[in-house]
């Protein structure tokens, strides 16, 4: 009775692992599921409020791999006057290296991993969130609770608890389609496993034959808010100048 209880543990072991690996390489295929050289974007990002009142932001975007292989990210803020040449840098890793440009400061500055957490230019949206799509699946712990449709479409649903509990989140469950490896909707839970955040794509299109998302939505629940990012334009395998992400161009705006 023993020796069966014992192989069925090692079964059971064994499956688990299996059943990890393959939420993995779900996760890892819905990260990496569009390859292009660069990619560059101008969004504007609609921040509603608790009374519902609306607040816009136009940003621009370059993202571009290094010779490692770690994604960098700049994003720029075009629009309104208030936030107008304030940039962001954020550079893939393990811990996350990122630094902003404020122009009412005047220089760059690290953003510390203590203000990860912190809201991203007063959107729904933190500091980790904005890194989070270059997030490197290795960092998380994979679990494939079940498969259900959503919005009539057929997807893994996948829950990631990350290794570092220095990370904001005590874990995210996603949504990813079957056949196309779409993430379609993201559960966000803080620390003391309280769900707190809903990142949903709204809508899809077809860029340069790649399956974009166009329009996405952060909610924050319990606040009633929410960003909306809708972007106006998007290429691939555009040249973007290795001098775009670095600290230079974050206090000049001018690529060298």
């Amino acid at each position: 009775m023993k020796r069966a209880c014992f192989f069925m543990l090692i079964l059971l072991a064994a499956f688990g692992a299996a059943a990890q690996e393959n939420a993995l390489a779900i996760v890892r295929a819905s990260r990496d599921r569009i390859s292009a050289a660069t990619i560059q974007s101008r969004s504007r990002w609609v921040i509603t409020a608790k009374n519902g009142s609306v607040t816009e932001r136009l940003i621009d975007q370059f993202s571009k791999d290094n010779a490692s292989g770690a994604t960098r990210t700049v994003i720029e803020f075009k629009q309104p006057a208030g936030v107008e040449g304030t940039r962001f840098l954020t550079i893939e890793g393990e811990n996350a290296n990122r630094w902003i440009f404020l122009p009412a400061l005047g220089k760059v500055r690290r953003v510390a991993a203590s203000e990860g957490s912190g809201s991203f230019m007063g959107t729904d949206f933190s500091y980790d969130d904005i890194s989070s799509a270059d997030r490197d699946p290795d960092l998380d712990i994979h679990s494939l609770l079940r498969e259900e449709t959503y919005n009539g479409r057929a997807c893994h649903v996948i829950e990631s608890r990350p290794r570092d509990g220095a990370y904001q989140y005590s874990k995210m469950v996603q949504w990813i389609g079957k056949a196309d490896r779409v993430g379609y909707k993201i559960e966000l839970y803080d620390k003391k496993g309280v769900h707190v955040k809903t990142l949903e794509i709204l809508e899809l299109k077809d860029v340069q034959g790649r399956l974009s998302p166009v329009k996405t939505r952060m909610s924050t629940l319990g606040t009633g808010t929410s960003t909306t990012i809708a972007v106006e334009i998007l290429r691939y395998d555009q040249a973007v100048p290795e001098s775009v992400f670095t600290t230079g161009y974050l206090e000049t705006g001018k690529a060298r």
